[in-house]
């Protein structure tokens, strides 16, 4: 027996573009502020990309990401899928739809926010990917609503190298290093915070904000995540090499030019001077 069929491809025209919108209120809950066709039809029209993930020829899935004021770089913005598609690998394929789209444009570096105490996001993110984290968000987004209501907005920025030698191999399905065993420092992270938020609010805030002291403590101090070990629930740290030219050249870009003064980002640089 053969199992769903899967297809990842754009959204184009005003048609598709709508139908993303159900997804998203289908994905972050009651009261979200949906991204409207209208703005993903001129986002897309200065050099966005909107993808949909179908199941079945269902969609049930959607990827927005929108360019920067880097040439390079993109912004990742929305991933998300419905929970009946979950589990199949949608969200991984259109993260590598996303890979070969923006090489296939010159964009070597993809970037998101992501909340870094979501088991399902620490596993996609950091041990699928192979994103690097060393940046913290103190709430973001303030107060939300839907699946985020309750809780601090709280988020770390994820780097994607898209050309990396690691991330290469990742998207030809190689097998690629874990920084699991013998990781030089760790941080565990609570394995049903997702159902926190809903059941116990209170105590998931009470995880937010002691998780939030441990990773701006381990950034100020130069770690960075490099992998998550899915077995035992926990980030791993490591700091990088002297003479470690790629990652650093990616953060100094990086703070130069997420300096926004509405936000509280709080990182530590990677390398100096900056």
């Amino acid at each position: 027996m053969t199992g769903p069929r899967m297809e990842v491809r754009e959204m184009l025209g005003l048609t598709d573009l709508e139908s993303t919108e159900a997804i998203q209120l289908a994905v972050w809950g009651k009261g979200e502020k949906v991204d409207a066709r209208d703005t993903l039809i001129a986002m897309q029209h200065e050099g966005a990309l909107i993808a949909g993930g179908f199941v079945d020829g269902v969609l049930s899935a959607m990827l927005f990401g929108f360019p920067t004021r880097e040439a390079d770089a993109q912004h990742s913005h929305r991933l998300g899928v419905l929970e009946s598609a979950r589990g199949l690998g949608l969200g991984r394929k259109l993260k590598w739809f996303q890979r070969d789209w923006c090489l296939a444009r010159g964009i070597t570096r993809v970037r998101w926010t992501y909340d870094p105490l979501r088991i399902a996001n620490a596993r996609l993110n950091v041990g699928h990917l192979g994103a690097i984290v060393d940046r913290y968000c103190v709430d973001y987004y303030g107060a939300m609503v839907g699946i985020n209501a309750g809780v601090a907005s709280d988020r770390v920025l994820a780097e994607w190298q898209l050309d990396a030698p690691e991330v290469v191999v990742r998207s030809r399905g190689g097998s690629h290093t874990s920084h699991s065993a013998g990781a030089d420092k760790r941080i565990a992270i609570p394995r049903d915070f997702a159902e926190l938020i809903l059941s116990e609010p209170a105590k998931a805030q009470a995880i937010r904000i002691a998780a939030r002291a441990t990773f701006l403590e381990a950034f100020a101090d130069g770690w960075r995540i490099t992998g998550f070990d899915a077995a035992a629930c926990c980030y791993c740290l490591t700091k990088p090499r002297t003479g470690s030219g790629t990652r650093a050249s990616t953060a100094r870009i990086g703070t130069q030019n997420l300096t926004w003064p509405h936000r509280r980002w709080h990182w530590q640089p990677v390398a100096k001077p900056r």
